[in-house]
């Protein structure tokens, strides 16, 4: 549609006053209007026609969007991005908005092409009048080109040309525009720039300024509120609410005058308009957080997001995989349970205060799927020294933003029980436990390539002084007894434990290899409580190893989804796995778990208390729930071991693995658990685990020692974990922190 210029004042001194104003899209329009100097009219397009110019293709690559993370139940706990925004359909924007925005920038958008000569002469005039910029100059259509290429420019220089004051620059604005005008209808142009537009305190797009400014979806909008929106996009800077009263001060006018322009070319009455602007200018201020320090679920949170960091399918490089993170506009759903995380995090701030040294840490985990349920710590995540915040995943490896890890102590012990009984042990067979074990020679234990790892200058002591008698697989567990399991690791080999440990997903936290020592078996490797939670699923699980599952659903920027399945892997039998249960069971009952008890259901589990008293584990799990919680100080093992300190408010002299983190995992899986039907673990097969092979107890027993006359305490309810001030060890120890297995 042609547009007709009438110019009713002297048309020099017209092109004076553009040339005065300074403004590029003067200078243009002051070209285009100059074969009508001292003529009839021009229409705008043969004005355009006049300079020669042919539409120039505009690259327009997709807006950076928000990224959500949303739980097990569909609801967001976190998001990322680039620039907030979520751009929405034209229908979902109030009509209102559309006239508001059309009246003060360009308001004779559906009738000129790619420019409005008229317009943006009438609009340089006016505001000189003014004094100050009262409307816009270029049309909507060139707006949205602009800032295509702002969103473009990946440095300083290219966004610094995509705004430069030059003829050159508005010449090829203009060439994209009419390339637009014929790719687009007006109101798919209109759509774009609303979406593309920024409107001030970080809202880019008039959805995320709708619910920043007002706290209202676009479609919500009322006149007010989108005549403070239209006025906000001239200048964000100036007018942007979050700055100041100075700031506010600005919007309010610019809102006033957006309001008398709609009156003017008659979109609302002189009525509508005054009572608008006698509101308040109705600011909110709904912050927007992005990233996982702002998140509900921090910990589990940095797991998702280095989940897509470390994974090809998603960028070449970590570099490409954050731009898809921050502006891919990806929906992510993910495994994490509301319930089962407030569970935890409860159980956790009981036992456990925020402004403690020692962190506590929890992961449950589903056997058969290996879904993520709830990831805790006592600290707040956070980069702030002086309010004791985690700057890492301490719940999780390096690979997911973790650290270095703790120390496992004996939750390790149960790799070798499940080697054991895999290669054909029964519960009765065990050995003489003394209360010292010396490796007979350096060949006594190797690792897997051979190596002798054997250490006969070093002796492994139990907790208790004296022998520790006839222990068998059942025994030695309950009583968590060093040199029992030393023995037992001594009998299947070393490497056969550590193939075990590796089967059922044990790793490093810190992504080196596993130590291969000779205390193995009594956790010198540093390890997390997602992994640990997941190696201890297998029993749960019947022998099914799954790797670990955040996320089960990514669906891009155009709806489509992927679909994200358990990865799971036979990696012992059944029966084994039943029968390792059937021996964990009895932790509970009969061994260092029981003065805390169980949880009314089946159950199995292991204490861990490291060399030292650096940390202490409990590992425990029922046939629908795994779950590990560790406890240590960040800082490190030296000075800041777990002895005579307060946690949570409640003195200890010694830590061990019941003391803190077991009652933690009893609290946090009664919780967890309420409304799951209680199942049962299989019962042991005891044609081929009951009684003993030709490792079975002396016919006559043997006198009682200190380990037989039923499980000593230490006063916090932790039973065999009784510290010997001569020897410095413990029944759950496994060694000197070094890696280097020297328990003592």
């Amino acid at each position: 549609m042609q547009a007709q210029r009438k110019d009713r004042s002297n048309p020099v001194l017209s092109i004076l006053r553009l040339i005065i104003a300074g403004s590029v899209a003067g200078v243009l329009a002051a070209a285009v209007a100059l074969p009508a100097v001292g003529g009839a009219g021009i229409s705008t397009k043969s004005a355009v026609e006049s300079l020669n110019l042919k539409p120039e293709e505009l690259d327009e690559p997709p807006l950076p969007e928000r990224t959500v993370l949303k739980d097990a139940n569909g609801k967001q706990f976190a998001q990322f991005y680039f620039e907030n925004r979520q751009s929405v359909r034209l229908d979902q924007v109030a009509p209102i908005m559309q006239t508001a925005l059309i009246a003060i920038e360009d308001f004779r958008f559906y009738q000129h092409g790619p420019i409005d000569v008229e317009g943006t002469a009438r609009a340089l005039v006016k505001n000189l009048s003014g004094g100050g910029v009262m409307q816009g100059g270029s049309s909507i259509t060139q707006q949205y080109v602009k800032q295509v290429l702002v969103n473009k420019a990946e440095t300083p220089e290219e966004q610094a040309a995509a705004i430069a004051p030059t003829l050159s620059r508005k010449l090829s604005e203009l060439r994209n525009a009419m390339a637009i005008e014929k790719k687009y209808s007006k109101n798919q142009i209109l759509e774009k720039y609303l979406n593309i537009a920024y409107f001030g305190a970080g809202a880019h797009g008039i959805q995320a300024a709708a619910r920043r400014f007002f706290d209202k979806p676009a479609s919500e909008l009322n006149l007010a509120e989108s005549a403070t929106l239209a006025g906000a996009v001239q200048n964000p800077a100036r007018t942007d609410p979050s700055v100041g009263p100075e700031s506010r001060a600005r919007l309010l006018q610019r809102r006033n005058i957006v309001l008398d322009r709609m009156a003017e070319i008659g979109k609302i009455s002189q009525q509508e308009a005054a009572e608008a602007k006698a509101k308040k200018l109705g600011w909110k201020n709904i912050k927007a957080p992005g990233g996982c320090e702002a998140s509900k679920f921090p910990y589990f949170c940095l797991y998702v997001q280095y989940e897509i960091l470390n994974n090809e399918d998603f960028g070449k490089n970590q570099d490409e995989r954050k731009k898809l993170l921050q502006r891919g506009g990806l929906t992510i759903k993910t495994t994490i349970d509301p319930k089962m995380q407030a569970a935890a995090d409860k159980a956790i701030k009981k036992y456990v205060s925020r402004k403690d040294k020692p962190v506590a840490s929890q992961a449950m985990v589903v056997p058969g799927t290996g879904e993520i349920k709830a990831m805790a710590a006592s600290r707040k995540f956070g980069g702030s020294k002086k309010k004791n915040e985690m700057s890492y995943n301490v719940v999780a490896d390096a690979a997911h933003g973790g650290g270095r890890g703790f120390q496992q102590g004996s939750t390790a012990k149960v790799y070798t029980l499940a080697a054991a009984l895999e290669e054909g042990l029964k519960y009765g067979d065990g050995f003489p436990s003394p209360a010292g074990y010396q490796a007979s020679g350096y060949s006594t234990f190797k690792d897997c390539k051979g190596n002798n790892v054997g250490d006969p200058s070093h002796t492994v002591h139990n907790s208790s002084e004296g022998g520790g008698g006839f222990k068998t697989l059942q025994t030695g567990t309950w009583g968590s007894v060093n040199t029992f399991f030393l023995k037992l690791e001594e009998k299947v080999g070393l490497c056969s434990v550590v193939k075990m440990a590796k089967k059922l997903g044990v790793k490093r936290a810190d992504g080196q290899k596993l130590s291969e020592v000779e205390t193995f078996t009594l956790g010198v490797n540093e390890v997390d409580p997602v992994t640990i939670a997941s190696s201890y699923a297998v029993f749960a699980s019947r022998g099914q190893y799954c790797k670990p599952l955040a996320i089960t659903e990514i669906k891009d920027r155009n709806g489509k989804a992927k679909q994200y399945k358990p990865k799971c892997s036979q990696v012992l039998e059944e029966e084994v796995a039943d029968a390792v249960s059937g021996i964990l069971s009895g932790v509970f009952t009969k061994g260092t778990m029981q003065e805390v008890g169980g949880i009314g259901r089946d159950a199995a589990g292991k204490t861990g208390t490291t060399d030292n008293y650096a940390s202490a584990w409990f590992a425990g799990y029922t046939p629908n729930m795994s779950s590990a919680v560790s406890l240590g100080d960040p800082r490190g093992t030296k000075g800041n071991e777990l002895i005579g300190v307060t946690i949570g408010g409640r003195y200890y002299s010694y830590v061990y693995g019941a003391s803190i983190s077991g009652r933690i995992w009893k609290d946090a899986m009664l919780t967890a658990l309420k409304g799951v039907e209680a199942a049962e673990f299989k019962p042991v097969d005891q044609s081929r685990f009951g009684g003993c092979t030709e490792n079975c107890a002396p016919k006559k027993p043997e006198k009682k020692d200190k380990d037989e006359e039923g499980p000593p305490t230490d006063g916090d309810g932790d039973p065999f974990d009784i510290f010997n001030p001569q020897n410095g060890d413990r029944g759950d120890g496994p060694g000197n922190g070094r890696g280097n297995g020297r328990g003592r």
